[in-house]
């Protein structure tokens, strides 16, 4: 298995197209100015030595070895060893709302931050257990498979958004039968779907799905987030969604729906606030669950590689250094930069 120990170096490989696009702009403004001067035509004749292709080959050559670097330092890594590790934990789906009025902010600093942070804690307090995550509001699809890479599972938690639907509603039942699904198919092992959302159930169905979850053995937990008394939604420019009527639309926690979802499905209604209560309540909840056996596969004895990164980025240092930008007037005759077919105007007299 392939790793970067220190990820965050990656988000420095953006840099490498805004360069790009710095350049061309560059390229656009110098062309512009060389147009005032005269005639291309003229102005190349002028200027023998000046290479079109060059400073382009130099300027890509740069750009791979800078990305390189950024590799090189983002420490990559080679799993040497894999393992099946047997452990004793309990298996979790983790149903996140991502619906506009998830947007709120009667939950500092918003109905949907907070519940990123209270699964990011959660995360934080398994040990042997395997977490997945589920994102819906009008339809519902997988974030994350069930696993025990505890990392990836708060990678995939920072970029949720509520973007990532277009289709907008709030379908906890399509959210629970997709939960049921993605379930391991090992024996004996407590399983439990959390679904954290503000009780707008558009779609109905909520109650059968939490039902069908408890026949088969998984617990349905349900985290409302919000007030009850309701608020406004923001839509990111400092203003509140409206209806059709222009009035500004608040979005209320339905807490009796939540309750007879968690009724349904054997489990237990928390109501999440600006305390960390819901938290110690849900983890009480879930150290409840049947441990059971659970395999993962363990990638350990990490190699560095780094080395492959730095000898290419060195050879295309290397490169880039011996090559001019200008035509060099003792190897004028050789052209390694004109594309086939093209000739001189010397040339041409000659012919």
């Amino acid at each position: 298995m392939f790793r970067f120990e220190d990820p965050i170096y990656l988000w420095l490989l953006a840099a490498i197209p805004v360069l790009a696009l710095l350049r061309f702009v560059g390229i656009r403004l110098k062309r512009k100015k060389l147009r005032r001067l005269g005639d291309a035509e003229l102005l190349s004749q002028l200027m023998p030595n000046v290479s079109k292709y060059r400073p382009a080959v130099k300027f890509w050559l740069m750009q791979a070895a800078l990305a390189l670097l950024i590799l090189l330092l983002a420490r990559p890594q080679m799993g040497s060893k894999v393992s099946h590790d047997k452990r004793e934990g309990i298996e979790t789906m983790i149903c996140l709302d991502i619906s506009n009025s998830m947007r709120a902010t009667d939950v500092v600093p918003s109905r949907l931050d907070k519940s990123k942070m209270l699964v990011e804690n959660l995360v934080d307090h398994f040990t042997n257990d395997k977490i997945g995550l589920v994102v819906f509001a009008g339809d519902a699809f997988v974030q994350l498979p069930i696993t025990s890479d505890y990392v990836s599972a708060k990678m995939f938690l920072q970029n949720i958004d509520p973007s990532l639907i277009s289709t907008q509603g709030t379908d906890i039942g399509r959210a629970i039968n997709l939960s049921m699904n993605s379930f391991t198919q090992q024996d004996k092992v407590g399983r439990a779907i959390i679904v954290i959302t503000d009780g707008e159930d558009h779609e109905g169905g909520a109650i059968e799905a939490a039902e069908a979850a408890r026949k088969k053995g998984i617990r349905v937990f349900i985290l409302g987030v919000g007030d009850p008394k309701g608020a406004p939604i923001p839509t990111g420019n400092g203003g509140y969604m409206k209806d059709n009527s222009g009035q500004t639309v608040m979005s209320a926690l339905n807490e009796q729906m939540c309750q007879q979802i968690a009724q349904a499905g054997k489990g237990t209604y928390i109501h999440v606030d600006n305390t960390s209560d819901a938290e110690e309540k849900l983890n009480d909840e879930l150290a409840k669950l049947q441990k059971g056996e659970t395999s993962s596969v363990i990638y350990s004895e990490y190699d560095e590689q780094f080395q492959a990164f730095a000898i290419l980025a060195l050879i295309l240092l290397v490169i880039e250094t011996f090559i001019m930008e200008s035509r060099n007037p003792l190897l004028r005759k050789v052209s390694l930069f004109r594309r086939p077919g093209m000739t001189t105007k010397r040339q041409e007299e000659k012919i």
